[in-house]
């Protein structure tokens, strides 16, 4: 384990609190603001250093948040059911769902379409409209994974057996399936759309061609394993290199970051990025780069440079950081952690030559 980097390309620009565990972290798609929530309720925006509530403590976990693409409504879902819906700050719709406890929830990328978890179910809820469009049966668990492709056009949910995708122009035709023999506990669609790739319980990661599935040829995904334990978190880089991005997987306190080598026969290969030395909670791709940040139980956050070098290691919280989300540009890193702290860092002059790789 290495704890004692000189690089220095981001730094410190604000340190809060919130009262409990935060749960997740969102940017809006502008930059200029993101959303952290908590396992005490609490909803707040920080914006140029500054917090604002949009929830207080309430007693019930808030698990799930997300903007829409364009930045105009802001979504949260938890522990009492409810789906509560912001536009600039104003509560303006709650969806009432006790006892199922929303705990996934995503908007389409080209319109105000909002998919979220109800037990085995997935409802999609149109912010224009401001009334449920559809009702969509995952049937064989509990969903535990909802993303929509890049154009808009497929929403996937995944959970026991496998992934199901929707066609959004005709969500009365049955979805496409990639069957896993164990639970899909992780699930998205590269950026580009291409591919889609499943983290499983039985230490396994599936990717499948995204135009072979919807064809209905019931295509064979390339199967990835060896790991040590169950695939905690999935995370794409947004830029290719052989005509594909990176993939990067955490289970247990490892890294392992896949490539897709040009000849297809091949497959994935991938190198295994370690130094944490507890749970990896939290990755993600720096935005245009292959900048990579991992947020751990070890109470720290790597940064791996080129998805190969470990670079920096930032701190500030008391014992595990819990959830990341890069700012769209990249330009910041917000973080939180076990016991309510509210990270951000900016990159510095010297930091601002990270690239492509």
């Amino acid at each position: 384990m290495n704890t004692s980097l000189k690089s220095k390309d981001f730094e410190e620009q604000y340190s809060g609190i919130l009262a409990e565990y935060v749960t997740a972290i969102a940017w809006s798609g502008q930059g200029t603001v993101f959303a952290a929530t908590s396992a005490a309720g609490e909803v707040v925006l920080w914006q140029d250093g500054n917090l604002t509530a949009l929830q207080t403590e309430q007693g019930e976990s808030v698990d799930c948040v997300a903007f829409s693409k364009d930045g105009e409504f802001l979504a949260v879902g938890g522990q009492d059911g409810k789906v509560k819906i912001w536009r600039d700050k104003e509560l303006i719709a709650t969806l009432e769902n006790a006892p199922a406890w929303v705990d996934r929830l995503a908007w389409s990328p080209t319109s105000h379409l909002l998919a979220f978890s109800l037990g085995r179910y997935v409802q999609v809820w149109d912010a224009d409209t401001r009334e449920i469009k559809v009702t969509l049966k995952f049937d064989n668990s509990s969903v535990l994974g909802i993303d929509w492709r890049c154009d808009g056009n497929y929403l996937a949910t995944s959970g026991a057996r496998g992934v199901k995708v929707w066609d959004c122009q005709n969500w009365d035709n049955e979805p496409y399936v990639l069957e896993i023999p164990s639970a899909s506990l992780v699930m998205a669609w590269s950026p580009d759309g291409k591919f889609l790739a499943s983290g499983n319980m039985d230490r396994t990661i599936a990717v499948v061609e995204s135009q072979l599935l919807i064809s209905g040829s019931s295509p064979e995904p390339w199967i990835m394993r060896g790991f040590p334990g169950k695939i905690r978190q999935l995370a794409w880089s947004d830029v290719s290199t052989s005509g594909a991005p990176l993939l990067a997987c955490s289970s247990v306190d490892g890294i392992a970051v896949w490539e897709k080598q040009a000849d297809d026969s091949i497959g994935w290969e991938a190198r295994i990025l370690t130094n944490h030395v507890d749970i990896v909670q939290a990755i993600a791709f720096a935005p245009n780069s292959f900048l990579l940040a991992s947020a751990g139980a070890d109470g720290w956050i790597c940064l791996w440079k080129d998805a190969k070098q470990l670079s920096e290691i930032l701190t500030g919280a008391a014992s595990e950081f819990s959830c990341l989300g890069w700012h769209p540009q990249g330009k910041r890193l917000a973080a939180g952690g076990k016991y309510g702290e509210l990270l951000v860092w900016s990159k510095t002059s010297r930091g601002r030559g990270f690239g492509r790789g």
